[in-house]
């Protein structure tokens, strides 16, 4: 957000106002985009202005390119493991995509076309994995941000479940997850099985000989899901996923049920536009329980007609919480009555 100011789709009551825009400018934030190296001093690159911004994506993916052919510039035996995050700045809050993606989609549509352009991203990286002999050695992850911004819609993307990022429905924590190994993660493989992006933590430390190194004086939610990504018939390792409104707990999943003892309101009764960030946090007195196989769009609670499953939820939310006890967390946890 500190470059929409600049745009006047988006702020035209400060490009529009000299004096609300040199408020801004006095602000102390930095205004450029930073680079720096492991050890070095943090170097500030450019001004973020919004002709910029269409460029940062194609910047960013050349630190990456640069990055993956040193790692793999060693002779094959002596390399080491390595893990590079690349993260897009499209397709999330500001959608500039470069110009020679603008109108590529079929929607004609800035996010849209940003997407296009991430993919453009994806096939550039992976081809350079190629080139460089590293693709057979790379485990490949794709996902998302926890959720679309829907309350910036239709500058942000769509979910077909209930509510959206900020919450803790679905729409709200469910994205997608591709996974690519040539030769040890099964092609065209589809499962529903439960995988939370902590769970890459445990999983790469396994994969590159290192599960020794998870630290032991504190708490790893990470979940270790080797054998479920390379058996081409595996199954999660995760029991459980707990989903957490900031210091509220708020519901527990377990296979294809999910029991919700809090979340944040998504009526249109108090809340203008229904996305995440909206409503209020509500708590329920006896819980909500929804069927995610059957029911994934959340609109119908049936606990009082699964009551033999209450001691599965209630011993896997004790457990979770009691977890607080030799490692307490640095903020207080809300009251759970």
């Amino acid at each position: 957000m500190y470059t929409e100011w600049r745009d006047p789709n988006f702020f035209p009551e400060i490009v529009y106002s000299e004096e609300r825009t040199k408020w801004v400018e006095n602000l102390p934030f930095n205004k450029c985009f930073v680079h720096a190296t492991r050890g070095g001093e943090t170097e500030s690159v450019e001004e973020v202005t919004v002709p910029v911004l269409s460029l940062l994506d194609d910047k960013w993916a050349d630190y990456s390119l640069d990055f993956i052919r040193r790692m793999g510039a060693p002779p094959v035996g002596d390399r080491t493991p390595w893990f590079l995050y690349h993260c897009t700045r499209g397709a999330h809050f500001d959608n500039y995509p470069h110009e020679r993606f603008l109108g590529t989609s079929p929607a004609k549509h800035p996010y849209k076309d940003t997407i296009i352009e991430l993919d453009d991203i994806v096939g550039r990286l992976v081809a350079e994995l190629e080139a460089t002999g590293q693709l057979e050695d790379t485990l490949v992850f794709i996902s998302s941000d926890n959720g679309p911004e829907m309350e910036t819609w239709p500058d942000a993307a769509y979910s077909p479940f209930r509510s959206a990022k900020g919450s803790t429905w679905e729409g709200g924590q469910r994205v997608p997850g591709i996974v690519a190994w040539p030769g040890m993660v099964a092609a065209d493989r589809a499962s529903d099985g439960i995988f939370s992006l902590m769970d890459l933590f445990a999983t790469c430390l396994t994969l590159a000989g290192a599960e020794d190194a998870v630290p032991t004086d504190r708490y790893i939610d990470a979940v270790d899901q080797t054998s479920f990504l390379l058996d081409p018939v595996g199954v999660s390792n995760r029991k459980y996923l707990y989903y957490w409104l900031t210091n509220v707990f708020s519901a527990l999943r377990v296979g294809e049920w999910k029991f919700m003892v809090a979340s944040s309101s998504d009526d249109d009764r108090d809340c203008f536009n229904l996305g995440g960030f909206t409503g209020v946090t509500q708590k329920y007195s006896h819980g909500r329980l929804y069927n995610l196989y059957l029911d994934p769009k959340e609109s119908h609670s049936y606990m009082i007609r699964k009551l033999a499953y209450i001691d599965s939820f209630t011993t896997g939310i004790a457990r979770h919480l009691m977890s607080f006890g030799p490692y307490p967390p640095k903020h207080p946890i809300a009251a759970m009555s």
